[in-house]
């Protein structure tokens, strides 16, 4: 084919390819949004890529579970693990089990790339969980739930509720010893619930543990309603935040008004692009190198059996160390008695909840602020919502090192009741200290006003030529750290109100925002 003829061609594909997208844009009108959301303006602060981890993660655990989910067998019916080709695991061979257990082993050792696949989905939702409960670490500690954004916190705290039950009934479902011993203190907890207990277990369950329907249901739940619920608060969040706009953190030329950071296109696409690369990267090294819930080690659930060392994964340990360290109350008062897992099971987190849920309102009533706000606090400017803030890191984590009193009783040495009395003390000294070391912090690092990373105490000393001492501390030394500027002098700014400078230079033009 001649140049002429294939410029010929180009022309024509051009030509073709302009059809279809006018097409397409005399009906929807397509190309204002586009180049509208192309020229979106983020944050360069890394901490913001973390919610990117997150719905990476999510990503990867909805790619993972559709494969597995054509292999799952959701079915408590009993049967004889008897395998007559293919790999058999021998330790499990003549021993009964569910349905679903058996499914599990097969596709772990028969179908290709079904470990790969298992272990990625379950490190993809650690991995996803991790990312949730650090972004929202992040807004909490830097104020950013304040006016306009409290619909938006409300919806993440849901969000990460509704990802760590999907997390709980995800790994529920191999009905392994393991995950049935999760699922029997769960069962406890339901019918611990006073007046109608009972009768939600029994409806749950399809009658008494372990049931035969409950398997199906959890199937159901974990694969439609819980996923549903999640992509449509994850919805929900990503168009609220599309309409306010981000926070950000102070820094020279930002104000409540504008944003600076990178556009979306190309700068922040090829950031995120990368993120994700390196996320799903290293999901599948730790699902190709790391063992995890090795389903065929822990054997089929049989009601008449528990095993030692059982705990259920990182994000719901505290509710099991509640559970554990709770002291042996039980009430009973008009007939009617109210069982012990309902206090640490229920009404402790019922509690927790509701004070996480009212904060945004709760730190306006504290600090008498009713204003909108789009910079972030320093946590050091708030010492009093910080030290909350640890305190509460450390209740969850003595709660966290409940969970595992029996293997920490065993490594150490110790013995078991007084390991549940140091915990027990820890639930009531732990948050305290950490609040008033935090506080402190604070306080220090506001009188100060170092970096406690870029600037170490004291500055920095140099020697010069003539053998002079001098004391460079205040070149490492930023009031409120520079987050503005992504390093190759590329960054931008976005306003509120659509109009306004987007490029540093000597004579800023307006260019139309969102």
């Amino acid at each position: 084919m001649s140049t002429t003829q294939e410029r010929a061609a180009a022309q024509k594909r051009f030509d073709l390819a302009k059809s279809g997208l006018d097409t397409v844009d005399e009906r929807f009108a397509s190309s204002k949004w586009l180049v509208s959301a192309l020229d979106k303006i983020f944050p360069d602060h890394w901490s913001f890529m973390v919610g990117e981890i997150a719905m990476d993660s999510l990503i990867i655990l909805i790619a993972t579970g559709i494969y597995l989910a054509l292999f799952y067998v959701p079915s408590s019916t009993d049967v004889v693990y008897a395998p007559t080709s293919g790999h058999v695991y021998l330790p499990l061979v003549g021993q009964h089990m569910s349905e679903a257990y058996q499914s599990v082993i097969n596709l772990s050792f028969d179908v290709r790339f079904g470990l790969i696949m298992r272990q990625a989905h379950h490190w993809a939702a650690l991995i996803f969980l991790a990312a949730v409960f650090f972004h929202m670490c992040r807004i909490f500690f830097t104020g950013a739930f304040r006016k306009p954004r409290e619909i938006n916190w409300i919806i993440g705290l849901a969000l990460w509720q509704i990802v760590s039950l999907e997390g709980f009934t995800g790994y529920s479902l191999p009905d392994d010893l393991l995950s049935g011993t999760g699922i029997r203190v769960i069962y406890s907890i339901v019918q611990s619930i006073p007046l109608v207990g009972t009768w939600l277990a029994y409806a749950l369950w399809g009658g008494r543990f372990p049931g035969s329907t409950f398997i199906p249901r959890l199937f159901v739940i974990h694969e439609f309603l819980f996923p549903l619920a999640i992509v449509g608060l994850l919805t929900a969040h990503l168009m609220i935040l599309w309409h306010q706009k981000h926070t950000d953190f102070p820094g020279p030329g930002k104000t409540e008004t504008n944003i600076r950071g990178s556009r979306v296109w190309p700068q922040y696409a090829m950031k995120a692009g990368g993120l994700m690369m390196l996320t799903a990267s290293v999901t599948f090294l730790l699902a190709g190198f790391v063992q995890i819930n090795p389903v065929w080690l822990y054997g089929p659930y049989t009601t008449y059996t528990v095993s030692a060392g059982s705990q259920p994964d990182w994000y719901l340990g505290w509710l099991d160390g509640s559970v554990r360290l709770w002291p042996h109350w039980e009430f009973r008062s008009f007939g009617h008695e109210i069982p012990n897992p309902f206090f640490p099971g229920l009404l402790i987190p019922s509690i927790l909840f509701g004070i996480m849920f009212a904060w945004p309102w709760i730190d306006k009533w504290i600090y008498k602020d009713y204003g909108p706000h789009n910079l972030l606090d320093r946590p050091r400017d708030k010492p009093f919502r910080t030290g909350v803030g640890v305190a509460a890191a450390m209740f969850f984590t003595d709660l966290t090192l409940a969970c595992a009193t029996d293997l920490l009783a065993n490594n150490l040495h110790v013995p078991f009741e007084r390991l549940i009395e140091v915990l027990q003390y820890g639930v009531f000294v732990g948050p305290i200290a950490g609040f008033v070391v935090a506080y402190w912090a604070c306080l220090h690092l506001q009188r100060t006003d170092a970096h406690p990373i870029r600037r170490p105490v004291g500055g920095i000393i140099y020697r010069t030529a003539s053998g002079g001492y001098h004391t460079v501390g205040d070149v490492h030394h930023d009031d409120h750290g520079d987050h503005g500027d992504n390093g190759h002098g590329d960054s931008h700014r976005d306003t509120p109100g659509g109009h306004g400078p987007r490029r540093d230079a000597p004579t800023p033009e307006p260019v139309a925002g969102d």
